[in-house]
């Protein structure tokens, strides 16, 4: 059963590298925090969402859980908008129904990348692929159906958990002495303990709508990996390249860099730029037994 006597959350997705992250951050900030894997929360499915929000009555509900592959998504339209989409309106309608706060994770990826100055929450959305569609779908179904719902746009997320571009360049590094690298793709990388924090501190307000999360400053894959290899002092040549010389079913964005407007409009901290928080990811890195969480103030 429970507890009633503390603010409850869901976490979706929350085994993955972000949503590990989000449940020892929330439960830091005093939250009981549910984390249901796949296998015990299947949200595509409308009656499992129904039994398991009547179980906890959720205060707050952070979706995080999605379909990710975006290349295998170009093939399989209907698994990816089933996940993101299909799957954001079963969890919009029960957190509704019991009033709580929903924060729906989102992506860089709703827009088209042809822009050239970061991307405001405002600006017209037009994906390039069908992950991109199915993530902005999602989006709708959470603010059609939820009168208390985040929308948080992330790009380029990484962290401690799970499987992501910092921990592939070191392993790519450990059995090769040159590295193609693309160059003509511009972002923001987001560390996950960073993102988490965020959330956790929006869903303190009544400020609802749509949000960018994501380190500060810009890069490219090539600049992003270069930095990768400084700070784990590795010595590796690196070859910038175009996105031909990688051919792949998805197109990406060239551009996605993502504002923080509405975040520090809210009385969010913009997350930290991007080469401070890889910093401070390598640190948690160095003292993976004593990771940084910190409690809110």
């Amino acid at each position: 059963m429970a507890d009633m006597t503390k603010r409850r959350a869901i976490v979706t997705g929350a085994r993955g590298q972000l949503g590990q992250d989000l449940v020892k951050v929330l439960s830091g900030a005093g939250w009981q925090v549910y984390g249901p894997g796949r296998e015990e929360l299947d949200f595509t499915d409308p009656e499992a969402v129904e039994r398991e929000f009547a179980r906890i009555r959720p205060d707050a509900v952070i979706h995080a859980g999605a379909y990710t592959q975006v290349d295998a998504a170009e093939e399989d339209y209907g698994g990816a908008f089933l996940v993101n989409a299909f799957g954001t309106r079963n969890v919009a309608m029960e957190a509704e129904r019991y009033g709580a706060k929903l924060v729906y994770i989102s992506t860089d990826y709703v827009f088209d990348g042809t822009g050239s100055e970061p991307y405001r929450e405002s600006e017209r959305t037009s994906p390039v692929n069908v992950y991109g569609e199915s993530k902005l779908a999602g989006e709708k179904f959470a603010l059609r159906l939820s009168s208390r719902a985040f929308i948080v746009r992330t790009s380029w997320v990484y962290g401690l958990n799970g499987g992501n571009f910092v921990k592939t360049m070191l392993t790519l590094a450990d059995s090769r002495d040159t590295i193609s690298v693309v160059n003509d793709q511009i972002g923001c990388p987001t560390y996950t303990v960073d993102l988490a924090l965020a959330v956790s501190r929006l869903i303190e307000t009544e400020r609802f709508g749509i949000y960018h999360a994501a380190g500060g400053g810009q890069c490219s894959w090539y600049e992003f990996a270069r930095a990768i290899f400084q700070r784990a002092g590795r010595t590796v040549w690196l070859n910038p390249v175009d996105s031909s010389a990688f051919p792949r079913p998805a197109k990406r964005p060239a551009y996605s860099v993502l504002g923080q407007t509405a975040l520090t409009a809210a009385g969010v901290p913009a997350l930290p730029h991007w080469e401070a928080a890889l910093d401070a990811f390598f640190h948690e890195w160095e003292h993976a037994n004593a990771p940084r969480y910190s409690k809110l103030g």
